[in-house]
């Protein structure tokens, strides 16, 4: 085990949002564990990285999976040694159909990785945050402007969301007594592959097909940086950050 100043741990690190915060957390000097699915998109990720590749640690893992969680905080220990930053990024979506049309199986797999998922990462850095030296971390999860509003046939997403923020407001607050700082940020349209329809079309509550403005990852990125940046005396609790002519505000 190496001692290292920083330490970032990032799920969904395999592409878009993730890969964007990855590589802005090790240009601010972060040591980053990539978490993700698919071994071969966090290796690319990875190569993106600069510095020295022994501050990066690749672990594929299924954040629904408590084995694997447990899995990926056990190796973040042993070749890291601490946990300064994790930032709960995997999340996904289901198919845009109809709630009453929607399978089981497609509602537990997105409550599976965008809740639970981050209820089992939170939890496994909060053993590791209480008992290290010095103590203490931050916690970042990645929300979405669907934390507050929904679009049409998101029912699964949107639910998770939500409950994303209580699980925020829950950890901030249960995080105080061990210097745990925990906060969201809830994003708008960033330029990623997920957000490539928007250039497209999506519908909208009215029920039209609209094209909606996006933005560049890369000011996520700094967001983020941002909010890590601060002394655990300090937190973002909330920031929303979107395409500032995206439909949010008066969406519906």
């Amino acid at each position: 085990m190496t001692t290292h100043a920083r330490v970032a741990l990032v799920t969904g690190a395999g592409s878009g949002i993730g890969r964007a915060v990855a590589r802005a957390l090790r240009k601010d000097g972060y040591s980053v564990v990539l978490a993700g699915r698919r071994r071969d998109a966090l290796d690319v990720t990875a190569a993106e990285l600069e510095g020295d590749e022994r501050n990066t640690l690749v672990v594929p893992a299924d954040v629904g999976d408590p084995d694997s969680v447990a899995h990926l905080f056990g190796k973040t220990q042993d070749v890291f040694g601490r946990l300064d930053l994790l930032f709960n990024n995997a999340g996904v979506g289901a198919p845009g159909v109809p709630l009453e049309d929607l399978s089981v199986d497609a509602w537990r797999t997105v409550v599976d990785i965008n809740l639970t998922g981050v209820f089992l990462c939170t939890q496994h850095a909060f053993r590791m945050m209480k008992r290290q030296h010095p103590r203490g971390g931050r916690i970042i999860n990645n929300g979405s402007i669907s934390a507050h509003v929904p679009r049409p046939n998101s029912s699964p997403y949107t639910a998770t969301k939500h409950a994303v923020t209580g699980l925020t407001k829950s950890a901030s607050l249960d995080g105080r007594k061990y210097d745990i700082a925990c906060g969201q940020i809830d994003i708008g349209n960033a330029a990623t592959e997920m957000a490539a329809r928007m250039t497209q079309g999506v519908p909208q509550a009215s029920g039209e097909m609209a094209v909606e403005p996006v933005m560049d990852v890369e000011h996520v990125a700094r967001a983020v940086v941002y909010m890590a940046s601060l002394p655990l005396d300090a937190n973002v609790q909330f920031m929303t950050i979107m395409a500032a002519k995206m439909p949010y505000i008066g969406r519906g």
